[in-house]
């Protein structure tokens, strides 16, 4: 891998390698861009097969965010951070510590948080170092659990892609196939139940199932007929790239709207949905609520204001199927479209203040 024609091509700022030899730390600090503010995103640990798959992952991910911080409104940037390794063993609290110091030391350009392969423990180690890490214990001051919070802002993000295929945001009735019934979805088929909708349920963990069908009177499915099930409304919750060449022949959904990440198994599988006429709410704007709530600690937590930034998902869904009835395209390009008008305003407005600057300057 080249790593600076990588960067250039993709316009990244900066990537830091962290190591500690007494610990066993190896990271990678990946930061997209800063246009917006600080860089935000999570903090993941993996067993990579790699260092340059570890590498690439980092850029990958630190992109992602700079597109879901930006489009969920946050004056925050984008970036991640890899530490390689199994979460399972090879964890230690001086790992965590000297990662902490290697944050302090990029002095607020990024904020780290939990990611997959990292807890609220490993959390609050980091902050034993640094003040730039959410995501940490509600005795520091922490917004806790975030499943809910992104489950409301599905919800509400389902209710605008709603309002579009079916002309009214009312879910009272609908059908919706839920796949997953983990912490996120369960919040998410509460807030559905609530309304009147009907639920048909699946997930591989049977007592998930049976919580779902006795609490909400879900009917539940196997795993593999839920794409196919009779249905206004699919929420995928669980696995990435489930929309796909196999699955999008058996979807009878109007509206696709739900909480896991990396929906779209490849782009080209959002034209196809898109051709079909199917809403798409996509994965980065419509899951934005987690990334929203820890957003809100830096401000010291206000658990009501978080809420309340939240319920934008849904006039972020409406905008992004705007721009994609606009300019003739598909949501998943439309929600990138969003983001990157969101950051060349701000770039715009930077460049114009800081001329203007050197011209007062000169003047004198």
């Amino acid at each position: 891998m080249e790593i600076f024609k990588y960067l250039e091509q993709y316009d990244y700022e900066q990537v830091v390698f962290c190591q500690d030899k007494q610990s066993g730390l190896k990271a990678i600090i990946a930061i997209h861009d800063t246009t917006l503010g600080p860089a935000l995103g999570g903090t993941r640990m993996w067993t990579y097969a790699s260092e340059e798959a570890a590498i690439e992952d980092a850029l990958r991910l630190a992109k992602g965010m700079t597109y879901k911080n930006a489009a969920a409104g946050l004056n925050l940037g984008g970036g991640k951070t890899v530490i390689i390794g199994d979460p399972r063993k090879d964890k230690n609290e001086e790992m965590f510590r000297a990662f902490g110091r290697y944050i302090q030391g990029l002095n607020g350009r990024y904020i780290t948080a939990e990611d997959v392969g990292t807890t609220v423990a490993d959390m609050d180690l980091i902050h034993e170092e640094t003040d730039f890490v959410t995501g940490i214990s509600p005795a520091f001051g922490s917004s806790g659990n975030p499943s809910p919070v992104t489950a409301y802002g599905v919800y509400r993000g389902m209710k605008a892609a709603a309002k579009e295929a079916f002309g009214t945001d009312s879910l009272e009735g609908k059908m919706i196939a839920v796949q997953g019934v983990g912490n996120v979805a369960y919040n998410l088929c509460r807030h559905l139940h609530e309304e009147g909708a009907q639920l048909i349920v699946t997930d591989i963990n049977k007592e998930a199932v049976q919580r779902a069908v006795e609490e909400f009177g879900a009917k539940a499915v196997d795993p593999d007929e839920i794409y196919g099930v009779d249905c206004d409304i699919y929420a995928p919750c669980a696995l990435g790239a489930v929309i796909n060449d196999e699955t999008i022949p058996q979807i009878k959904a109007k509206v696709i709207a739900g909480a896991a990440n990396n929906q779209l198994k490849d782009t080209k599988h959002g034209d196809i949905i898109h051709e079909m006429g199917i809403v798409y709410a996509p994965d980065y704007v419509i899951n934005a609520g987690g990334v929203i709530n820890v957003a809100d600690e830096l401000y010291g937590y206000n658990a009501e204001r978080a809420m309340k930034k939240v319920e934008t998902i849904y006039n972020n869904i409406e905008k992004v199927i705007q721009i994609a009835n606009r300019d003739g395209i598909p949501t998943y390009k439309a929600a990138d479209r969003m983001a990157e008008e969101r950051i060349e305003r701000m770039r715009n407005s930077r460049s114009q203040f800081l001329q203007n600057g050197h011209h007062i300057l000169s003047r004198r």
